[in-house]
């Protein structure tokens, strides 16, 4: 029997009390920040006590990328280890587009046993998607339950994933799964491509930094799944295919990176995971980016610069290189 937890929903309130107001709205790459500014807080467990401290350095970081990039830029870094939050536009809306696909591997997980993991999912070339490298592979025999998350979450197989939301039951029970989270933010509206169309004002499949940092330490840190399929699913971002040049670009080669990256239109450009320097607690990034046009390319020296900025304020520096 596999649990969820309400923990996502006391990370979240931690990091909004260290926005001081900021809104859900979207921006254009120009506009302040609803967040005012950097905080460095104490995540929860925290004292009722703590309070938020400006990080000037960091916001000159990331309103310099903002300006350089012609972008909006959405950032959250939490060091478990001290309980240190860095955030820049964490209660605005962004398109979450491929990131979620660990929330369906979540979904899917905390409602299914052994036996069901090696069940052998049939489709036909029809179902393919334009980004299906796994899953053009096997055809003609099928994959396995457990085959589709890891080529989900490794890969970014399109394909495995609208095969795993509709064995779900739908975009609808992947957000029920959230909301038993405690996540009140995040909608899950379609499945791909569709959902990548990221139209600025336009609500659907997206969620804020805040909330997806504070679901995604539930998942891979916290208690929202039993313990090997929380290893199943950090096993697969561990081997991420797709984010060498985003998250892992922004830390050191020798800290353990799993994460899950996101593309778009508009220059969406989205990657979040944990990070871990040796001998050090994980950290949580979620970094996430749009643009103004329909077709900007997504930036993921956008994405590098951020998450280097924002793991160095929240006390763990990558070394220079």
């Amino acid at each position: 029997m596999r649990s969820t937890t309400t923990s996502a929903a006391a990370v979240a309130l931690a990091v909004a009390l260290a926005l001081a107001g900021c809104s859900g709205t979207t921006a254009s790459p120009t506009a302040s920040p609803t967040s005012g500014a950097t905080r460095t807080t104490s995540a929860a467990p925290a004292t009722p006590t703590s309070v938020a401290t400006s990080s000037p350095e960091a916001d000159r970081a990331f309103r310099t990328l903002e300006r350089d990039h012609a972008a909006r830029l959405g950032v959250v870094a939490i060091d478990t280890g001290t309980g240190r939050q860095v955030v820049w536009r964490a209660g605005e809306r962004f398109a979450f587009a491929s990131t979620n696909k660990v929330f369906v591997a979540a979904a899917l997980l905390a409602r299914s046993s052994d036996a069901d993991l090696d069940t052998v999912v049939h489709y036909d070339r029809a179902d393919l998607l334009a980004h299906a490298p796994v899953t053009s592979q096997s055809v003609d025999t099928g994959m396995t339950v457990r085959a589709l998350l890891d080529a989900m979450l490794r890969s970014s197989d399109n394909t495995a994933a609208n095969l795993l939301v509709e064995r779900v039951g739908g975009p609808g029970e992947v957000q029920r799964f959230l909301r038993d989270l405690g996540d009140r933010t995040t909608n899950v509206d379609r499945v791909e491509p569709d959902l990548n169309q990221a139209i600025p004002g336009d609500p659907r499949d997206t969620t804020t930094p805040a909330q997806f940092a504070a679901d995604l330490r539930d998942v891979l840190l916290g208690s929202a799944l039993d313990p090997s399929d929380r290893r199943m699913v950090r096993e697969a971002m561990l081997g991420n295919t797709t984010g060498d040049a985003t998250i892992r670009a922004g830390v050191d080669p020798g800290w353990s990176v799993a994460d899950k990256t996101g593309t778009g239109s508009y220059g969406v450009r989205n990657d979040i995971g944990v990070v871990t320097p040796p001998g050090g607690a994980p950290v949580v990034v979620v970094v996430m980016t749009s643009k103004d046009a329909a077709d900007a390319q997504p930036d993921d020296a956008l994405v590098a610069a951020a998450t280097r900025a924002a793991v160095t304020a929240a006390g763990s520096p990558p070394s220079a290189r």
